[in-house]
């Protein structure tokens, strides 16, 4: 073995050393050649114990790793890095929207670099020097004023001053997007898409050269910027690129309302879990109003609630008949029958005499619709009158309501013609009750509420009958919700008749107040959007409901509505040029972007479509020939 320099002299140090000294260190050196060595054998087996064992970064790592000049390639996946180099001078806020909510796996990384206040300053100084000195060249030589550098000036002042202030800050913002894809060809068409969608906003960008892996490490979650690329930005367009703007409105448990527009994902909510589960509903005809509120129905019933419909077009007779509800048709000629003057079940501690006081004003109301504007005097004998008709049917404060027997618009009558100067009440109400409207009000209840779905047709009215029935029927749903405590929704579809009366529009809201008490949700649906938010009741009952749907709206409507629900610009057009089924989803303080979507078997229950109500009828008739020719005689056989 081959003795180094290093050896040589240390022996013939030891070698002049005396012997006890010489031996001792001997002695330490052969301890420390044991420490070495076994330190060696410890390090030695940690590595092959380590070799053997599985790491996080064993786990996530990729089978393999391509690296090219704008791409790598992890595994079977091609990956590619974005990075903006410029932006305009104004940038709205949420610019950055499309791309965080587009339905494609990527991997975003904003660095914020702060850079002091006085470099900046300086260097603005500098420049507002500059462009003073251009500006003051040009006006000496005649040359026309220059706009550009005059924005530019007046720019930098501000930034100065904001700066001073404190107000804003600088930074170099850098923003790298890393997208996935399955093929190089999918990889290139989304990179398009995405530069062309920053594009829009004159937001410049560019693909990574000959920096693939850097841009891809950019991104990853390590905080480690080996791009850097920046731009130099103050505090608010900085604050426009905020990636966490996409509204999400999924609980975990409720009905599914539609798709998310921002982000595909789903409107999964629970009315009643609000404030309360009042709904309003404006859209134009034709954009799928009643299509979203049947769907809703079609849904909340499979959670066992009871649903009741107010329907004006008969656009609820086939859902009716395919879930097995009750469709009760109400018309001068139809057998059904409304008795305005029922009485509810006293409910708790109430008083008989409160019931029929409060009875008393609704029927008060509902005479004003049928005969109009009534006098002082008028008012008083009409107040009378109806405290009489019960009376005249032993219905006092002290009565069993349970056993009583309700009188009719006949007896009403009967009690004003009978009372001094009531003779032109008495001619006014003469028509419902011997004219040509007496098959409306003047006969008493025979409807049948015990249904999970319940619909009340008032198609075949005149439209002079209409809001008096539809005042009649919602008193009526309210005296049956009042009596039993269960979990209900009230629709009201076309809410705008009941709108036009100051008397009917002061009852919906008071049931829009009051609703919540008793388990029950009232959705006003409505296309008449002006009708409805300029009476003062419309706007009350807005504030009264927690959940708003917006669909597409009417230019000479949408100012009303972008007023009601302080709608930004963006929110406006988005109303104006919505599709079918599509529009905005308020729920409490949020709210999004909505598409209504039903499967197949929905769409045919709840579909309005007169093509398709056309098809579905052939198609019945079809199968009912075909059964009757298969229950048909069939022939036999003589032995």
């Amino acid at each position: 073995m081959a003795i180094t320099p290093q050896e040589v002299e240390r022996q013939e140090k030891l070698a002049s050393l005396p012997e006890h000294e010489r031996l001792d260190s001997e002695q330490r050196r052969r301890r420390e050649d044991q420490v070495v060595g076994e330190t060696k054998t410890v390090l030695e087996e940690e590595r092959i114990y380590r070799e053997g064992v599985v790491s996080i970064k064993d786990l996530i790592a990729p089978e393999a790793m391509e690296v090219s000049a704008n791409f790598i390639k992890l595994g079977d996946t091609f990956v590619r890095t974005i990075f903006v180099i410029g932006y305009p001078r104004y940038i709205a806020v949420g610019w950055f929207a499309p791309i965080i909510n587009l339905s494609t796996t990527l991997d975003i990384a904003m660095f914020f670099y702060p850079v002091k206040s006085d470099i900046i300053l300086k260097q603005l100084r500098n420049k507002v020097g500059a462009l003073e000195a251009q500006i003051l060249g040009d006006r000496e030589k005649g040359a026309p004023r220059d706009p550009i550098r005059e924005t530019a000036l007046r720019d930098i002042e501000k930034l100065r001053d904001d700066l001073t202030q404190g107000v804003e800050h600088f930074f170099q913002f850098g923003l790298y997007i890393t997208i996935y894809s399955e093929t190089k060809e999918k990889l290139d068409n989304l990179t398009g898409d995405i530069e062309s969608l920053l594009g829009s906003r004159l937001v410049f960008s560019k693909k990574v050269l000959y920096q693939a892996e850097q841009g891809f490490n950019s991104t990853l979650p390590l905080a480690n910027d080996e791009l850097m690329i920046g731009f130099n930005m103050n505090s608010s367009p900085v604050a426009s690129s905020f990636p966490f703007i996409s509204s999400e409105l999924t609980s975990d448990e409720g009905v599914l309302y539609g798709i998310n527009r921002h982000n595909n994902s789903l409107i999964l909510f629970d009315r009643f879990s609000l404030q309360n589960a009042n709904t309003v509903v404006f859209a134009t005809s034709g954009a799928g109003k009643s299509y979203a509120i049947k769907l809703e129905v079609l849904r909340t019933m499979m959670f066992g609630t009871d649903v009741i419909v107010i329907d004006p077009e008969r656009e609820y007779k086939h859902l009716s008949e395919a879930v097995g509800g009750t469709y009760i048709n109400i018309s001068l000629s139809s057998e059904s029958k409304i008795n305005p003057f029922d009485l509810p079940r006293a409910v708790g501690d109430q008083q008989t005499s409160d019931v029929i006081r409060g009875s008393v004003i609704t029927l008060k109301g509902l005479v004003r619709l049928m005969i109009g504007t009534l006098t002082p005097q008028e008012d008083s004998i009409v107040d009378r009158a109806l405290l009489e008709t019960y009376a005249k049917k032993d219905i006092t404060g002290n009565s069993d309501l349970s056993k009583i027997e309700a009188p009719i618009m006949q007896d009403f009558y009967d009690v004003v013609e009978g009372m001094e100067g009531a003779g032109n009440l008495a001619l006014r109400l003469k028509k419902y009750t011997q004219g040509t409207f007496a098959g409306l009000f003047n006969a008493p209840t025979n409807v049948d509420m015990k249904n999970q779905l319940v619909v009340f047709s008032v198609r075949d009215l005149e439209d002079e009958l209409r809001p008096m029935a539809i005042y009649t029927i919602v008193n009526y749903i309210w005296n049956v919700v009042r009596s039993q405590l269960k979990k209900r929704i009230l629709i009201i579809d076309e809410a705008w008749w009941l709108m036009q009366n100051e008397d009917s529009a002061k009852f919906i809201y008071a049931l829009a107040k009051r609703c919540r008490k008793y388990y029950l949700g009232l959705t006003n649906i409505t296309q008449d959007v002006n009708d409805f938010l300029l009476s003062p009741y419309g706007q009350a009952i807005v504030n009264n409901s927690s959940m708003q749907l917006l669909m597409r709206q009417s230019p000479a409507s949408i100012d009303t509505v972008q007023k009601t629900f302080l709608l930004t610009q963006g929110e406006k057009y988005l109303l104006l040029e919505s599709g079918v089924g599509e529009g905005i989803f308020f729920a409490g303080d949020k709210h999004a972007a909505i598409k209504v979507v039903a499967s197949y078997t929905e769409d045919q229950l709840i579909t309005s479509d007169p093509r398709q109500l056309l098809e579905i009828e052939e198609a019945k008739k079809e199968f009912s020939q075909a059964m009757a020719q298969q229950e048909g005689p069939s022939e036999v056989t003589p032995a």
